[in-house]
């Protein structure tokens, strides 16, 4: 028997009616292996939290999570909490501490969707962006200074470092390994952005020598955005910095078929951390407890945590079932078009997945 700890952390808005759904699969998967076991511990950080306790989660917060497996997180988010403190109190200090520094999203159009780009297919748009996840342009370094007066100026500091560099560079090319095109592109503005970039470019160019057998590209994220909607086909493996990969993958998702369906892993490769997954839809405060809110991406998040834990078969069975669900096109949210709520939507998710093994769906 092989048994998994997992953190759950709903959060805000949507997060915990989706990922109501995403543990009803999770439980469904328990029943169709009978080897593994997941023990789910929720946790109530999120900003209701804040606006009680002053922070977004305990003192000891990182320190109770450091010994779960996996941690599974709905989306984070109010109008009654600046982002800048719903973000960098919880999220961030997790993907930092636990050295998650792979933030890694699917680029892929299901089958039973169409994208919004004309004349591409499930064939076309199949690719992963590795993300930078702990440095870069999201660095907690610079101020402001003299506020409230004419001369208040702000600074933000980047922070690129080599290691920081390498190692989700290096992460790309042994992911582009295993994949079918062997391809790796890089994101950069070295045209404009003289310092950072052309070291971004130089690390890029180094470890490439050493992955012959892969190919490489680099352009510039003008450019790259542009090729997304014109040329999606031609990617396989992106890698870019962490604003860069923040913007790449909305507009990745979009191409998809929309947010609502756009999963995501924070990845800490050598396993010597938990890894956190999530939607990367966010707490979408507009439609919060209408009951309509697309669980797919959460639903999705999960299979990414059964591939990373190396349960693969399971992994696939996750997303065989929302495509099915989506091929036979009855049951779909708002954002796809029909009238399921989120728990009808995730229902028949978890219906037909332990259909296809011949269980019976209980209470599901």
């Amino acid at each position: 028997m092989q048994h998994y700890s997992v953190a759950v952390i709903p959060g805000d808005g949507i997060g915990p009616e989706v990922m109501q759904e995403g543990l009803k699969v999770l439980e469904a998967i328990e029943n169709i292996h009978g080897g593994l076991r997941f023990a789910c511990d929720q946790f109530d950080w999120n900003c209701n939290y804040y606006l009680r306790h002053g922070r977004m989660m305990p003192e000891n917060g990182l320190n109770i999570l450091k010994d779960y497996d996996v941690i599974l997180l709905g989306s984070i988010g109010a109008k009654e909490v600046p982002d800048h403190i719903s973000v960098w109190e919880l999220i961030l200090p997790i993907r930092r501490a636990f050295q998650q520094y792979v933030n890694l999203r699917p680029i892929k159009l299901l089958r039973g969707l169409e994208s919004p780009l004309r004349n591409k297919g499930y064939e076309d748009l199949d690719f992963v962006v590795v993300r930078e996840n702990t440095e870069g342009e999201y660095s907690n370094m610079g101020g402001r200074l003299h506020e409230g007066t004419p001369y208040e100026l702000a600074v933000q500091n980047n922070v690129f470092t080599r290691h920081g560099i390498e190692r989700v560079v290096k992460y790309a090319y042994s992911l582009a390994k295993r994949r079918r095109k062997k391809r790796v592109t890089a994101a950069t503005k070295s045209n404009g952005i003289n310092h950072s970039m052309p070291f971004w470019d130089e690390i890029v160019k180094e470890i490439a020598t050493e992955h012959p057998e892969i190919e490489t590209n680099v352009y510039h994220i003008d450019a790259l955005s542009a090729y997304f909607i014109t040329k999606p086909e031609e990617f396989d493996v992106v890698v870019a910095s962490n604003l860069f990969g923040d913007i790449l993958t909305d507009l990745g998702a979009a191409i998809g078929g929309g947010l609502g369906l756009a999963p995501s892993g924070n990845i800490n490769p050598e396993r010597i951390y938990p890894s956190m997954f999530e939607p990367i839809h966010g707490s979408a405060p507009d439609i919060a407890g209408k009951g309509i809110a697309n669980p797919i991406a959460q639903i999705w998040s999960i299979s990414l945590m059964l591939e990373h834990l190396q349960q693969m078969e399971m992994s696939q069975l996750i997303l065989q079932g929302i495509e099915e669900v989506l091929c036979e096109g009855k049951v779909r949210t708002a954002d796809l078009g029909g009238n399921a709520s989120t728990i009808e939507m995730g229902e028949e998710i978890t219906k037909r997945i332990l259909r296809e093994h011949g269980m019976s769906c209980g209470r599901f």
